[in-house]
């Protein structure tokens, strides 16, 4: 008797759960095969936190291309490792001495060390350009330099030269989302371009302005105006170290200004030119010619004994996770994964990085099998992941006590922040799932946690690959099976 009032009691406690998988699996039923799904390649694992044990799954070990979904791999490794109070820093130097008069006979130097939010005009606590040259200037000051002989020097050697993702795709270099991470960024390497409308249908827009100032940039504008409810599909063509850039494709017809966004050919000679103009402006007397650590070493310059006068420090890198996985910053990403690098391998290269990466994920207890990195942000579209490889590493996180509470709050939460702010409200999900969304070309993705109404931890992922028509159907799918998790 006793027997059996224990398998009942069993029973009855286990109905909640067995309720939430059935919740799930019909959710993932109905994404799976909806007809948007006929050709293309799925990925769905939720797991119970507490247990490991899988409460859904579809394809869970199929690797497949995640886009941003990639992020949390890269900002939880980096958490871990350089620690939540890590702050990126960039130098002021000079070579040569000042004389009497406050003539620096030497060349003054901006030494950066992957700072991605140097100069920042979209992160509140960053030091927008207005704030930073002026920082600049009164230390400047401070050394009692009046004039300068030498040049004013962008050097961007500490991250070597290999800023962009070996193996992504051209038409991404040119816009700001696929900027280069550099030893010495600025503004985010990102530049507005003000273009003026054209009210008539395929007529071009004309070029109003760059800012900021990006001295010896070339836009060849190729654009055209598209109906009035086509949106913004106008790329810049253009790569590292390149001033001739290319503007194609369409933006609507109107009589308004109208903004894109450019990826800044070499931050490191801007933020010398922009140094350069301030300090004229603010009365001190330079050589006129910008230039940067690279330019040097292909001349052959003799590098002299620097003085650090200046050290600029970025926000500390919880904060800087933070908007990195709210608003999906793929230069944050890049950086970090570069100066993981450099700290722990002493190469700041992505290839160094990934190995970082990968070992720490390792020692965590995740397997590697089927798991492929090329990049940090997930902008590669050779990146390949299963979802119970996120799903694990969300997992991971959520048992870490230190590393989840620097990380949990950089995540969007449903119905209120971030790229899920306008999602899932009013369902049990509103408020309690947090996830990092991803999307490439023909690429949706999910990754995060969720507590459900028992109050059980989950962590999930769910990744789609090649759909057929547009994104939305395939979207209010995955939004149903979130809500499920939630149940």
């Amino acid at each position: 008797m006793i027997r059996i009032v224990l398998i009942i009691t069993c029973f009855i406690s286990s109905l909640p759960l067995l309720f939430a998988q059935s919740q799930i699996n019909e959710a993932i039923k109905a994404l799976t095969q909806d007809a948007a799904m006929s050709h293309a390649s799925v990925s769905i694992c939720v797991l119970d936190v507490e247990t490991g044990e899988t409460v859904g799954n579809y394809q869970a070990k199929k690797s497949l291309t995640p886009a941003s979904s990639m992020k949390v791999v890269t900002t939880g490794a980096a958490l871990a490792i350089l620690g939540e109070d890590y702050k990126f820093k960039t130098m002021l130097q000079y070579d040569g001495s000042v004389d009497e008069a406050g003539t620096l006979k030497g060349n003054l130097y901006i030494l950066g060390q992957g700072d991605p939010t140097l100069g920042s005009s979209e992160f509140e606590a960053a030091d927008p350009l207005d704030v930073l040259l002026p920082k600049f200037y009164e230390a400047i000051q401070k050394v009692g330099i009046k004039k300068i002989e030498g040049r004013i020097v962008g050097d961007a050697s500490w991250l070597g030269t290999q800023g962009s993702g070996s193996t992504w795709a051209y038409e991404d270099l040119g816009n700001y989302y696929g900027a280069a991470a550099m030893g010495l960024n600025i503004h985010e390497n990102m530049y507005f371009l003000s273009l003026q409308q054209n009210p008539k249908l395929s007529a071009p827009p004309k070029v109003k302005k760059v800012e900021p100032q990006i001295p010896n940039l070339l836009l060849m504008n190729e654009l055209t105006s598209g109906p009035k409810d086509s949106g913004d599909n106008a790329y810049i063509f253009g790569a590292p170290n390149h001033y001739v850039c290319y503007i194609r494709g369409t933006i609507p017809l109107g009589n308004k200004a109208f903004t894109i966004k450019g990826s800044i050919p070499n931050p490191a000679f801007t933020t010398a030119h922009l140094l350069m103009n301030h300090l004229e402006k603010m009365g001190i007397q330079t050589s006129k010619h910008a230039t940067t650590q690279m330019e040097l070493d292909l001349e052959g310059t003799v590098k002299n004994k620097r003085n650090t006068f200046y050290t600029h420090q970025s926000p500390d890198l919880k904060t800087i996770v933070e908007r990195t996985n709210m608003k999906s910053v793929n230069l944050y990403c890049e950086a970090m994964l570069r100066v993981l690098g450099k700290e722990k391998k002493g190469k700041g290269t992505a290839e160094a990085g990934l190995e970082v990466v990968n070992d720490f994920w390792k020692k965590k207890g995740l397997k590697l099998d089927g798991f492929y990195l090329e990049d940090g942000s997930g902008l590669s579209p050779y990146n390949a992941v299963s979802a119970y490889h996120l799903a694990t590493v969300m997992r991971l996180i959520k048992k870490d006590a230190a590393l989840f509470n620097s990380f949990y709050d950089s995540l969007p939460v449903a119905g209120k922040s971030g790229a899920l702010r306008n999602r899932l409200k009013g369902t049990a999900a509103q408020g309690n799932l947090r996830a990092k969304s991803g999307g490439l070309n023909r690429v949706r993705s999910y990754t995060g946690l969720a507590k459900n109404k028992q109050g059980k931890w989950l962590s999930f992922s769910m990744i789609v690959n090649n759909y057929s028509g547009g994104s939305w159907p395939v979207l209010k799918r995955m939004e149903r099976l979130m809500g499920a998790i939630c149940e």
